[in-house]
């Protein structure tokens, strides 16, 4: 394996190097973040027979999950060129319109009972090969709000779908992966072990994991303008954050600034895996206002109404090309930003 990630103070490491090491941007201090894209749709599938017709590519007709993932991968290497070193990629995806109601779909790598789904699994081994490959970091989210339908309401298949999964990445042997428990653990999930005052228990199960004395870095995610809890910040090796519906820069700078205030914080990352704001031609927005507090940023894009296939990086089915402005202005500042 070619590429580990670890964590050392507020910054990360890849193979014991500090990320963009020695630089800084604008007078601020980008050596030891984490520029990253949300792309959760990597490894898409939808095993709803009444609902995948929907996601057909217009070229051919038909959905067809390997190429999703092949297509993902094949740009892999130009979103690293930019200077963007991480990703997200979630086993039970997101929502393919950005912002869904109802998600009568069923994008998801557990069965009901916690167990995996073995097609899925093999598309997320092809990711994190070629990541590890690349040098590149993967935050493996194992959860996702619109899909806690498929364990019908019963918490020890959660609880063995934790076990499932981190045993799996963990005999993988790549060690380039940060795991996010859930998405948005303060948004829509019914039960209490996936909210804020119960996920705890599964960051501490799944840090608790391991194999040849290794074990995965662990965190999880809170909805747009929302602060870390203190029980989750205590067992997070990392703190997601997200920046949705925040209009004001300034609101993200306070987030970071509360973030590290929260009560039994001690020194560690602090990263923006899903930000839906742009502006990146403007010369403050939410990307400029997190690294500027030496917060990791990522770039939530998904097609809005109205809308062409060129856009949308978790809009299915996904143009992965840097194809439209939106994602041409994100890659140019991350470029910009990073020094690469």
């Amino acid at each position: 394996m070619a590429t580990k990630v670890r964590i050392a103070g507020e910054g990360f490491l890849i193979n014991d190097v500090p990320t963009y090491e020695g630089r800084e941007w604008k007078g601020k201090k980008i050596e030891g973040l984490l520029l990253n894209t949300r792309m959760v749709q990597g490894m898409f599938d939808d095993v709803n027979l009444e609902t995948v017709q929907q996601f057909a590519y217009p070229d051919t007709g038909v959905w067809d999950a390997d190429r999703n993932t092949s297509e993902f991968i094949a740009m892999l290497p130009t979103y690293k060129a930019h200077g963007v070193l991480a990703f997200d990629i979630n086993l039970q995806g997101g929502s393919p319109y950005g912002y869904s109601t109802e998600q009568p779909w069923i994008n998801s790598a557990f069965e009901r009972d916690g167990s995996l789904r073995p097609a899925f699994m093999d598309r997320l081994a092809r990711v994190l090969a070629a990541a590890d490959e690349l040098g590149m970091v993967v935050i493996v989210g194992l959860f996702y709000f619109g899909q806690e339908k498929v364990f019908e309401g019963d918490e020890d298949a959660i609880r063995k779908a934790v076990d499932n999964a981190t045993e799996w990445l963990l005999a993988t042997g790549h060690e380039n992966l940060l795991l996010e428990i859930n998405n948005e653990c303060n948004i829509i999930y019914e039960l209490p072990i996936m909210r804020p005052d119960g996920v705890h228990e599964l960051i501490e199960r799944a840090s608790a994991i391991t194999l040849d004395g290794r074990r995965l870095l662990v965190g999880t995610s809170y909805g747009g303008g929302t602060i870390p809890g203190p029980a989750v910040t205590r067992a997070s090796d990392f703190m997601l954050i997200h920046g949705n519906s925040q209009e004001d820069p300034q609101i993200i700078r306070d987030m970071v600034k509360k973030t590290r205030g929260v009560e039994g914080y001690t020194p560690k990352p602090i990263l923006f895996n899903e930000d839906d704001h742009f502006d990146f031609d403007k010369p403050d927005n939410n990307f400029v206002a997190a690294v500027g507090e030496y917060a990791s940023w990522g770039f939530f894009d998904y097609r809005m109404k109205g809308e062409g296939l060129d856009e949308g990086y978790q809009s299915v089915p996904v143009n992965w090309g840097i194809s439209s402005e939106r994602k041409k202005g994100f890659f140019r500042l991350a470029k910009e930003i990073s020094g690469y």
